[in-house]
Order: C-alpha cells, then sequence, then structure tokens
C-alpha cells in the first residue's frame, strides 16, 4: 500500500506531509509495526480507528512506543444529540425563552431514555432497545469472549445485566460472586474478577472508586459502575420502574469524563455520601450532587448536608448540586445548585 500510493503520488514524497485514515486496521495481523515504520520513514500522519476494545489507548501506545494519541469516541452528549434533531441551542441555556426552556427539558428527559447511540435515535421504542441489546451482545462476545477465551458465558451474560439493571450501584468482586453463587453458577472469584476488567476495558462501563488517598482501601470498597450510555439501562431494566435519578447521574458521569474529570465518590464518617468528587486537569476540584427530584424539603436538605459534611474532607472543592427540575428553596449558601440541562449544555461548568 506504501509504494503504491506513492507511485501514484510520487510528488508527494518527501515533499509534503500527507495524512491517511486507516479504519478497522487491528484486523490486519501486524498493522501496528507496519504503521511504526511509516511513522519512522516517512512524511506521513496516521489516523487509525476501530469498533474494537484492541483499539484501546494502552494498547496502541504499547503498539507504537509513544508515538499515538488516542481519542474515545463516545456516545452523544446531551448537546450533540440536540445537534442531531437540529434543536442545539443558540445561545446560553440560562438566556432561554420559557418555551425554549421547556423543549430542552423535555428533550433532557428524551436523552435519558434513549440515550446516544446515533442509529437509535431515530427508531421506535421497542427496535430501539433491541438494537442496543444488540451493541451490548456484539461488545460481550467479540471484546470478552473471543478477545479473552472466556469460557463461562452464562456467568458473564449475568453480570453484563446485573450491573445494567443496577446502575450507579455500588458493587464489589465478592457481592457478584455471591451473586453468582445464588443462580447456581460456579465461577471462581478470580475469574469474576477478570470479567469485570474485562467490560471495562471494552467501555460498556466506567468504574468510580472511593475518594481515598490509601491504596488498600480504594480496592477493597465497592465502585459505581455506569453504563458508557444512559440508553443502556432503559433497554435492560424489565421491571417497568422509572430509573429516571440513576439515568440521570449516569449522564453527569459520562459528561465529566469527557471533560477530562477523574472521578470517585464520597463518603463520611457520618453516612453521608456524595456522588462524585471530579479532579479536573487544571488542579480544580468539584463536589457533584445529583437529584432527579429536590421538591421535598427534607430530600434536598439532605443532599446539601452531605456536600457540606464532605467539602470538610475535601476543603479544596467547590460544591454543585445538580437537579433535573428547580424546586422550592433549592438554595444554600457556597452551593450552586444548576439546572441539568443547562450544566450538560454548559462547556465552561467546571
Amino acid at each position: 500500500m506504501l509504494e503504491e500510493y506513492f507511485r501514484r503520488h510520487p510528488t508527494l514524497r518527501s515533499h509534503e506531509r500527507v495524512l491517511w485514515l486507516l479504519d478497522e486496521i487491528h484486523l490486519v495481523p501486524g498493522w501496528d509495526r507496519f504503521a511504526r515504520r511509516v511513522l519512522d520513514t516517512e512524511s506521513v500522519d496516521l489516523v487509525v480507528s476501530g469498533s474494537s476494545a484492541r483499539m484501546l489507548s494502552r494498547e496502541v501506545h504499547s503498539s507504537l512506543r509513544g508515538r499515538g494519541i488516542a481519542t474515545v469516541i463516545r456516545p452523544f452528549s446531551f448537546r450533540e444529540f440536540l445537534r442531531h434533531r437540529d434543536e442545539e441551542p443558540p445561545r446560553s441555556p440560562k438566556r432561554a425563552t420559557a418555551a425554549e426552556r421547556s423543549l430542552l427539558e423535555k428533550r433532557l428527559r428524551e436523552y435519558l431514555v434513549s440515550g446516544g447511540f446515533p442509529e437509535t435515535l431515530d427508531l421506535a421504542p421497542a427496535l430501539r432497545i433491541e438494537m442496543l441489546q444488540g451493541y451490548v451482545d456484539t461488545v460481550l462476545f467479540r471484546d470478552v469472549v473471543e478477545r479473552h477465551a472466556v469460557s463461562q458465558v452464562a456467568a458473564l451474560r449475568w453480570l453484563v445485566r446485573f450491573c445494567l439493571r443496577n446502575p450507579a450501584g455500588a458493587v464489589s468482586v465478592h457481592r457478584l460472586h455471591q451473586g453468582l453463587k445464588a443462580q447456581g453458577l460456579g465461577v471462581a472469584k478470580d475469574a469474576v474478577h477478570a470479567m469485570l476488567g474485562h467490560l471495562l476495558d471494552a467501555f460498556l462501563f466506567s468504574a468510580v472508586p472511593l475518594a481515598t488517598e490509601s491504596e488498600r482501601q480504594r480496592n477493597s470498597n465497592p465502585r459505581k459502575l455506569y453504563p458508557q450510555d444512559p440508553g443502556l439501562i432503559r433497554a435492560f431494566d424489565a421491571s417497568g420502574r422509572s430509573n429516571v435519578g440513576h439515568a440521570l447521574e449516569t449522564a453527569v458521569a459520562n459528561e465529566l469524563e469527557r471533560r477530562g474529570a477523574e472521578l470517585a465518590y464520597v463518603k463520611t464518617s457520618g453516612g453521608h455520601e456524595v456522588d462524585f468528587l471530579a479532579r479536573f486537569r487544571d488542579g480544580h476540584e468539584e463536589l457533584v450532587q445529583v437529584c432527579a427530584d429536590a421538591s421535598a424539603d427534607d430530600t434536598l436538605a439532605r443532599e446539601l448536608r452531605a456536600l457540606t459534611a464532605a467539602s470538610a474532607l475535601h476543603p479544596r472543592a467547590t460544591r454543585r448540586l445538580i437537579v433535573l427540575e428547580r424546586s422550592r428553596g433549592a438554595t444554600a449558601e457556597g452551593v450552586t445548585v444548576q439546572l441539568a440541562h443547562e450544566w450538560l449544555l454548559d462547556a465552561r461548568a467546571k
């Protein structure tokens, strides 16, 4: 390919820098050695893309020995979801009219149900759910079972469905191991740990650990698992219950990661919990609490109390409460209370 390209364009060789875009190149054995040779000997910039977990950042970096920069392509954010519908707001949502605000609130609720996978957005609900379930099965079999030679497929499928039906829940390998035993699926604890790691590597979930400086405590405490898209929650929840709160928390977690934050959750000695301690690359820190329904006074007081307690452990962090709808009395000294659609559309929220 290299020689044929320059036979067709001989004036470009060593005279101009050219750009190659190679999709699914990981299917070709030895692609990394070829890419490295091209980068070392020719004036060529390479963009390699693929839908497989073989394109994980650490593998690309290892193959190209530090010559590559990885970019993760995620499902649509809320802004991209609106752009797809040609409804991206032309100005800040804080300056929106009443009608524009109502439309944004409606679209956010739709986004929390349907998610942001582009090909599913214009489908009927039943077909969208079928396609999302197909996406998960593809990841399961191609990026986990085939790639890692996992033989306990039934246990792996139960693990995926359990985590998707309990989004934003704190899980541990011990709890998952006990759940598998209750289902009559005898799997060693080490195998459960490995399967969970494979699912995280395949970008099906992201894991948020406990905020602590102790590596031992971080590893021994449960982690909160979030699907990579809120639409996966409805696709696998057969109970019919409303999962708006968990879907909103998932959307916030994904948006924080999209903005480059390193996430952890906070637990205080008094039993209070804050959803996220977000540490950004510029050194800025935020305590972020997510609440879908803050209309009840005791609910709002509980959320604000948790933020106050957590701020004693992390005094450098600013405090933010993200709510789905504005509620009466949703203010507190030192806490920024913000509507979810405004925060999701504000790239400068941090």
